[in-house]
């Protein structure tokens, strides 16, 4: 069995926006294999860790990327970490995204932090010839934390939208996909429940969503974070946190 906790060392760890940061950690990272998988991070002084979504990370170079929030106590302890302080994780969790049978043309569409798995989702689909194009949205201008240049950087077309107007398009990620009328053969999604049941409902594509909920384990002994699906109910740490479009029930 792959041994997936493991001590890593913190090379960077800045401010992006008011509440958003990005963190880059050196370890082991052979327990990822798909983009969309998510690490839990032990806080010191608390009992229960918290789940992050990968960004990015590269196995030739050791390294992990983080973006993350900060939006209670744990988050903001994970803001402290400085560069040398050592994190211990469980790495490379959940099923993540499919890149394989998904269309030459699909969309990655993220609503605030959930941008942060799609990254290296795009960097996958790119790699294998795959034409992605990347919708984000933000409530605010002051949210965007510049992953539509990061996005440019590895080779995929960004929109942004956000819901005030300050920047980019009016409205949600559905008003660019129509503004711009934008055709896709797939999607892949991450942000706000609500972002996503809209989505699932209105898009006539296939598709899947990485559904984010707070977790006590991680890895599914205990049950708390689950999701009713057609198939029964399922754990989002272990079964997801990626699931099908036709697979979820909206209630």
């Amino acid at each position: 069995m792959t041994k997936i906790q493991n001590l890593y060392k913190v090379v960077s760890n800045r401010r992006l926006t008011h509440k958003t940061w990005v963190m880059t950690l050196r370890g082991d990272t052979q327990a990822i294999s798909a983009p969309g998988q998510f690490v839990n991070v032990a806080i010191p002084g608390k009992y229960l860790r918290r789940p992050i979504s990968i960004c990015d990370f590269s196995h030739e170079r050791g390294e992990i990327v983080l973006l993350y929030d900060v939006v209670g106590e744990g988050t903001k302890a994970m803001s402290e970490m400085n560069e040398g302080f050592s994190v211990d994780m469980l790495v490379g969790l959940g099923n993540g995204f499919s890149t394989s049978s998904v269309g030459s043309r699909p969309l990655l569409l993220g609503g605030g932090i959930g941008t942060a798995p799609l990254l290296n989702l795009g960097r996958a689909l790119v790699r294998t010839g795959k034409q992605p194009i990347a919708i984000l949205g933000y409530n605010t201008s002051a949210d965007s934390f510049g992953m539509d240049r990061w996005f440019e950087e590895i080779g995929v077309e960004a929109y942004i939208a956000t819901v005030d107007g300050s920047m980019g398009t009016k409205g949600f990620v559905t008003d660019v996909i129509r503004r711009f009328d934008i055709e896709g053969d797939y999607f892949h999604a991450c942000g706000p429940m609500p972002m996503l049941r809209a989505l699932c409902t209105s898009l006539e594509i296939p598709g899947e969503v990485s559904i984010e909920s707070r977790m006590g384990c991680g890895f599914g002994a205990c049950v708390c974070c689950s999701v009713e699906t057609r198939d029964g109910v399922k754990r989002i740490c272990k079964e997801g946190p990626v699931f099908r479009k036709e697979e979820l029930i909206w209630k």
